[in-house]
């Protein structure tokens, strides 16, 4: 029997002839392990520190028409009536005349950072993408640092529909330049 694996993969192969045997002498088993389906996605990590409150800076990071007007070509159309909440549903526009893509999102965790235990505590939006061009989820964390101020980690995996995986490493570069200058400018002080 050859056995071959890697971390993603088992593929066993033995060989077997006609004969009664109570072993086969030919047989092969694939058995593909496959990472979870956000494994298969372009990951981007972003963090950035401000001098601002947790508060404040979690205000601006979730007014997220804010957001449309930080990426170029796009506005953001809210849904649901607000303040944001556990359903809360978006959808980011992009495009020009004609030539659009929606980029619909729903928020699936809500956890604003609170003034408690003096310097507050970490706030955590999950966003969850469910368009037909665009898939994956969204994280942005606010975690008040000890020194005064904010850390954002943003993190997000996505999936453009007509890209494969030889595309990855572009997506996540471009997304990682976009997002970065979005996060920047929003916490502008």
């Amino acid at each position: 029997m050859v056995t071959r694996s890697n971390p993603r993969s088992t593929v066993a192969v033995s060989i077997t002839d006609r004969r009664p045997r109570t072993e086969p002498i030919f047989e092969i088993q694939f058995r593909m392990c496959m990472p979870a389906y956000h494994a298969l996605m372009p990951a981007i990590r972003i963090v950035h520190r401000s001098p601002l409150d947790p508060a404040e800076a979690w205000r601006r990071l979730t007014d997220w028409e804010r957001h449309g007007a930080q990426v170029p070509l796009t506005r953001t159309i809210i849904d649901t009536a607000p303040p944001t909440h556990v359903g809360t549903v978006f959808t980011a526009r992009t495009g020009v005349g004609r030539i659009t893509f929606d980029d619909p999102m729903e928020v699936v965790v809500w956890r604003p950072p609170s003034a408690a235990s003096g310097g507050g505590s970490a706030g955590l939006v999950r966003l969850v993408k469910r368009g037909r061009v665009v898939r994956g989820w969204a994280e942005i964390e606010v975690r008040p640092r000890a020194a005064g101020g904010t850390e954002v980690h943003w993190r997000e995996e996505l999936r453009l529909r007509g890209l494969g995986r030889p595309f990855d490493p572009l997506v996540a570069a471009a997304g990682r330049f976009l997002f970065g200058r979005a996060l920047a400018r929003l916490l502008r002080p």
